[in-house]
């Protein structure tokens, strides 16, 4: 049989449901290839393979029993280490919680659980999601399958680089200020950040509670869309969950018929600093929507290029606040108790310890911006750039059906280029971070690979609030047209070189 790793989730669960193969070697495959791979890759914090392999039987013995399971069970799935899952440890890729053992299951876990879906374990990231590149896990970098010198995106990068590295033929991130797009537009994988409060926070460990949103990340369109389907939907234990149904992205999904439909191209998502592959390949991608029948129409938001500003103002206060929690004194890492030190001393001994650079960085301006005298003059003003940001989109939206734009500006980077340098990291999510300010959905699609260095470019699409469906049409019309023009899905490329 063909290498099972190959398939997409799609076609997986199409042979699971007619028996064609059992979930124990769907399964096995994918752990096989983890060992073979990973050493290299690094997606994993921890595989989970035991556990995996008993859940595939499960699912095998309730199919053959003829019990009606989910189209997906008995699919592998990775998830980010962001995620509480029983009987794993979940760390955030911080020394401060490494050997933590959740007590309780994240509803989107529940949710791949009940499913039936395999779990294969918990994949690298930024420490505490914060991070554009996943150099900043304390348990060291992931690295991108298509050149092992470059970054895989972040913070999700341990994600995206497992899809592409063929480890998982499905993973789970959280996005808050592109931390799924932009793994995905450099690892040439599809990402979705949903509607905020259309995926459960509940059990996805707080950076920004108003910004963080859980999200499918996947090889090709529909497996996201299937995905998407699972974790999303109303969720009582999270007080921002949305109590409406929500759109079918999966339709959508297999419809690729985007003609009549308005897309807008973002006027102030482009020019300086964005690299000229970038832009070709998206030029490129846009093209083909209008050929395809779409409307194409250049709209100006002119706030967003303050989002970057804001962001960082507005994710650092809320990073201060839920970050307390991490004291030494309930759970984690405890340094300096040795019935000398004073509880303050313990806990300034502990997040000095347990803590990274760029998580303690984020802390201070956070607590900094909140302070007596600056609140104001910093978090003040940002959230009215949020709302003029917010605005924009209204404005946008009342024209287009949707808006598009580079997903980054840049391929994928060198590992180390900008580790000392905040604010270069930080251009990363320039075209990502004003959906996460206004709450709206968006998902990076594959566009090509950039005619100056071979790496994936990704194109990014924005829809209203409660229209996830909108990126789906969009992004299966896209592949459609463009895996035309290229012979093959990208990511056929990149095996090729593999193999």
């Amino acid at each position: 049989m063909t290498d099972l790793t190959r398939f997409t989730a799609a076609q997986l669960a199409a042979m699971l449901g007619a028996q064609e193969v059992s979930s124990q070697e769907v399964t096995r495959a994918h752990l096989d290839r983890i060992a073979e791979v990973d050493d290299d890759i690094h997606a994993f914090l921890f595989v989970d393979a035991e556990r995996a392999l008993d859940t595939a039987l499960q699912i095998d013995n309730r199919r053959s029993a003829g019990e009606t399971l989910h189209p997906l069970a008995g699919v592998p799935v990775a998830v980010k280490d962001v995620f509480c899952y029983t009987g794993t440890p979940t760390t955030c890729a911080s020394k401060i919680l490494q050997g933590w053992y959740p007590p309780y299951n994240a509803t989107v876990v529940q949710r791949l659980l009940d499913a039936g879906m395999v779990i294969l374990g918990k994949t690298n990231m930024d420490e505490f999601a914060m991070g554009s590149s996943t150099e900043n896990s304390a348990f060291g970098p992931t690295r991108n399958p298509w050149d092992l010198t470059r970054i895989p995106g972040g913070s999700g990068g341990g994600s995206a680089a497992s899809l592409a590295g063929f480890e998982a033929p499905l993973a789970i991130g959280s996005d808050t200020g592109g931390s799924i797009r932009q793994p995905a537009a450099v690892t040439g994988t599809v990402g979705t950040k949903p509607t905020y409060g259309g995926s459960s926070r509940y059990g996805l460990i707080a950076m920004a509670s108003s910004l963080d949103t859980p999200g499918p990340c996947a090889r090709n369109v529909l497996d996201a869309a299937l995905l998407h389907a699972v974790i999303s939907g109303y969720d009582p234990q999270d007080s921002t969950s949305i109590n409406a149904a929500p759109a079918d992205v999966v339709t959508a999904a297999r419809s690729s018929d985007v003609r009549g439909m308005k897309i807008g191209i973002v006027k102030e998502l482009s020019g300086e600093g964005y690299s000229e592959g970038v832009e070709a390949r998206f030029n490129e991608a846009v093209e083909l929507l209008a050929s395809a029948g779409a409307e194409v129409i250049e709209v100006s938001c002119p706030h967003f290029p303050a989002a970057l500003g804001a962001y960082y103002l507005i994710m650092p206060s809320e990073v201060s606040s839920n970050l307390a929690r991490f004291d030494a004194m309930r759970y984690g890492l405890r340094v300096g108790d040795d019935q000398v030190n004073s509880a303050e001393q313990v806990m300034r001994l502990t997040r000095d310890a347990g803590l990274g650079a760029e998580v303690k960085r984020r802390i201070i301006l956070g607590t900094y911006a909140l302070s007596s005298g600056y609140y104001d003059a910093y978090y003040g003003s940002a959230q009215k750039v949020r709302t003029l940001i917010i605005q924009d989109f209204a404005q946008a939206f009342s024209q287009v059906d949707v808006l598009v734009s580079p997903t980054t500006p840049t391929t994928a980077f060198p590992l180390g280029e900008r580790l000392d340098d905040p604010m270069a990291m930080y251009m990363a999510d320039l075209c990502t971070i004003p959906s996460n300010l206004a709450g709206n959905c968006a998902a990076s699609f594959p566009a090509g690979l950039a005619p100056d260095d071979g790496l994936p470019v990704g194109i990014q699409v924005m829809a209203p609030v409660m229209c996830d469906d909108r990126l789906y049409r969009v992004g299966s019309a896209l592949e459609r047209l463009l895996e035309a023009s290229w012979g093959s899905p990208l990511l056929a490329q990149l095996d090729k070189e593999q193999r």
